[in-house]
């Protein structure tokens, strides 16, 4: 089922590959004696520019940031019960990183949520450490847009989540 998606300036989109950026412009430019529409999109955190061609936005992964319903399941998710797994490191770690990969809040969220560790009751392996610092750092920016928040604001909103319901589950 194709959508036709379009993106104008100053609207927010998510791109897999670096996130939660911001369209700048459209531009048109020749390339090969062809003209193209391409969309400059900002990523502030990053501190670049990236173009691409309009036609081939959807295709590479460009999606506009989540409805605050499908943000609502994101919250869900991470308050949800950690499912117990039985697969080696290296199958989990993988699976984690293709989920990190695929930019899907809801996966995003999956990943936050089973590497969460609280800092004060124990520590995670670095590679979980990192695994889980990517998966929220993209997470968190699109948390920020829909809820209309900072990113600082939505980090420590987060957090509280994660803290909460690792209380509960200690408690359990």
């Amino acid at each position: 089922m194709s959508k036709d998606f379009t993106f104008n300036p100053g609207d927010f989109v998510v791109y897999p590959a670096h996130g939660v950026g911001q369209v700048s412009e459209r531009q048109s430019a020749s390339i090969e004696g062809k003209q193209v529409d391409l969309l400059a999109i900002h990523f502030e955190k990053d501190k670049f520019t990236m173009r691409i061609p309009s036609e081939n936005a959807v295709s590479k992964g460009l999606r506009s940031v989540v409805s605050p319903a499908v943000m609502e399941t994101v919250v869900s998710t991470l308050k949800s019960q950690v499912k117990a797994k039985r697969l080696p490191w290296a199958k989990r770690s993988a699976e984690y990183v293709s989920k990190i990969s695929s930019g899907d809040p809801i996966a995003l969220a999956e990943v936050v949520r089973e590497l969460y560790h609280d800092p004060s009751v124990m520590t995670s392996n670095y590679s979980e450490k990192q695994l889980y610092e990517k998966a929220f750092s993209r997470l968190a920016p699109e948390y920020a847009v829909v809820q209309k928040i900072s990113e600082n604001e939505a980090v420590v909103q987060l957090e509280a989540i994660l803290q909460s319901v690792g209380e509960k589950q200690a408690m359990a």
